[in-house]
């Protein structure tokens, strides 16, 4: 490895960057209350899911807080697929909905859970919508970006050969 690896290249800085931590990167205020806004929504929903006891209950409040967590977490690989978690916990609180919607039981606290969960879902929107723009083009730069990757390395494979 050269030297000079993981340090920033500028001379201002002598700042050692580790390649599993993300840069940073600048956010506006807005965007910190978004994402607090979806961290404290999913944390509050997987509460109730926790407080109601059971096996299912409680996996489903272990996968909101480890939502919550991949959601402000600064690994590279966090950051950089980021839409992915956006778009798995939307499912998720979908999936959290449409199941209590087809099996019950439905009492005052299951409505808040749900509205808290909608909340989520329309937030989680929003944040999307700011940072990742159209998740169709999304998709298709992504899938270009694997496409590449794949293909270089397949020829590099062979170059070597």
């Amino acid at each position: 490895m050269p030297a000079d690896a993981g340090q920033s290249s500028g001379t201002e800085s002598s700042e050692v960057h580790h390649p599993m931590f993300a840069s940073r990167t600048t956010l506006r205020a807005s965007d910190i209350a978004v994402r607090a806004a979806i961290v404290a929504l999913a944390l509050a929903t997987g509460y109730i899911h926790y407080t109601l006891g059971g096996l299912l209950f409680t996996l489903n409040a272990a996968g909101y807080a480890v939502a919550a967590v991949a959601m402000i977490v600064p690994l590279a690989l966090a950051v950089r697929f980021r839409w992915v978690i956006r778009i798995g916990l939307m499912g998720y609180a979908a999936t959290a909905i449409v199941m209590w919607a087809i099996q019950g039981p439905y009492y005052t606290t299951a409505y808040i859970a749900k509205a808290i969960e909608v909340a989520l879902i329309v937030t989680l929107a929003v944040d999307f919508a700011r940072h990742d723009g159209n998740p169709v083009a999304l998709v298709r730069r992504e899938l270009a970006s694997f496409l590449s990757l794949v293909n270089g390395r397949g020829t590099a494979a062979a170059g070597a050969a």
